[in-house]
């Protein structure tokens, strides 16, 4: 990376907004995407819209049987239909799933099969303007961005290990840099609720999942990865951020510019052995950029120990 370009990332706004996409994406290698995923299963959740139907769309017409984790059957039908008139694969299943409730997760594995899966994408979010709650108690934004990635990981693992050589990508958000992992108020019970802080800290939270997740599958064939989409003008911004897509519509990313690096990490051969990272625009990125965000070595223990619990309520 030339000195130009980390003088403009260092602006954020150059960096996760279009033209820093653009300016990445010339050192970008075609080859990478030239893979033939015939044989191949994928899993995206949200996959109805922005990143997650990009990304759904990427792998279908690359050749994989994808399954399409939607919340909302009219908007994951209306998906369904798009993607296999787009694509003209008829290798895309629809399952109805809400991440954010542990029985809703465990019907969408069984629905999926027991066949081995290669590619896990946990890319459904949440970014509420209120703090809500689940039908078991647990706080909206840490269920859906948190534990929902981490449980589907955990009943998928069995089939992510039988295919030899599976991914696991997580969606994170650049929102993370600003916060550290905070589990002493995680469900905001004494807290003021702010949605944005509570979505960063989910997002740090899923960050951490995706390195112990990496320790725990060393040696398996699975690799666990994290990235981060830049400002990417998807309908999840529209309805939660509609001030700062005023304010930077002009500069936003497509949902497919955001999706890049997702199909990028659940393809690329160059990756096959890569785990525990944390990408941006296809690179490495540092998982931490102010020394306050880092988090005590308990504290990971704790977010496992919690996520594990609540998996089980």
């Amino acid at each position: 990376m030339s000195v130009l370009s980390r003088l403009l990332d260092a602006t954020i706004v150059l960096s996760f907004d279009r033209s820093g996409f653009r300016r990445h994406a010339a050192s970008f290698r075609p080859e990478d995407l030239e893979v033939d995923l015939t044989g191949r299963v994928a899993v995206v959740t949200g996959a109805n819209s922005g990143i997650g139907k990009a990304t759904s769309r990427a792998l279908a017409e690359r050749g994989a049987k994808v399954f399409l984790l939607c919340r909302s059957e009219e908007r994951g039908r209306a998906a369904l239909r798009e993607l296999r008139e787009a694509t003209g694969s008829r290798r895309l299943r629809l399952v109805m799933v809400d991440v954010a409730q542990p029985d809703s997760i465990r019907s969408a594995v069984k629905e999926i099969g027991a066949d081995p899966v290669h590619v896990l994408v946990n890319n459904a979010a949440v970014l509420p303007r209120e703090r809500g709650e689940t039908s078991r108690g647990i706080e909206l934004t840490f269920a859906t961005n948190v534990l929902g990635p981490f449980l589907l990981t955990r009943l998928l693992e069995p089939r992510l290990r039988a295919s030899g050589a599976a991914r696991v990508v997580n969606v994170s958000s650049g929102g993370m840099y600003s916060r550290r992992l905070s589990l002493d108020d995680w469900g905001f019970q004494r807290r003021a609720f702010d949605g944005v802080v509570a979505y960063a800290e989910a997002k740090r939270a899923l960050v951490v999942l995706t390195e112990m997740w990496a320790e725990r599958l060393a040696g398996s064939g699975v690799t666990v990865n994290a990235m981060h989409p830049g400002w990417a003008d998807t309908p999840a911004v529209q309805t939660s951020l509609p001030r700062f897509r005023r304010a930077m519509e002009s500069r936003l990313r497509t949902p497919e510019e955001g999706a890049d690096t997702v199909v990028w990490m659940s393809v690329c051969p160059r990756l096959e052995k890569e785990t525990g990272r944390f990408y941006f625009d296809r690179e490495p990125r540092a998982t931490h950029l102010l020394p306050w965000t880092r988090e005590d070595p308990k504290d990971r223990r704790r977010l496992w120990r919690l996520c594990d619990k609540l998996a089980n309520k």
